[in-house]
């Protein structure tokens, strides 16, 4: 049983680390581009696209950390082994 609390211990710290710098990198990502903006307001546009490219880039870091938690919780190739040495 003890396996199984590390894996949802690993998840949490995962998603909370992952969490924290998707955020992070986020804020800063926005807080650019309002100075950018500000700056100079014709460049807008071209601010504003590459902006929300770089925010679905930083977004899908999230995705990948959530998606790995998930396999570490449910799918975990590890299991069947882990039983094995534990039953013995």
């Amino acid at each position: 049983m003890e396996f199984f609390a590390w894996c949802m211990i690993a998840a949490g710290f995962g998603m909370a680390i992952g969490s924290f710098g998707t955020g992070l990198g986020q804020g800063l990502a926005i807080k650019s581009a309002v100075e950018g903006v500000a700056r100079n307001p014709g460049a807008s546009g071209k601010i504003l696209t590459t902006m929300m490219i770089g925010l679905a880039m930083i977004e899908s870091l999230a995705i990948y950390v959530f998606v790995v938690a998930m396999i570490i919780l449910f799918a975990n190739p590890f299991t069947e082994k882990v039983m094995e040495l534990a039953a013995k």
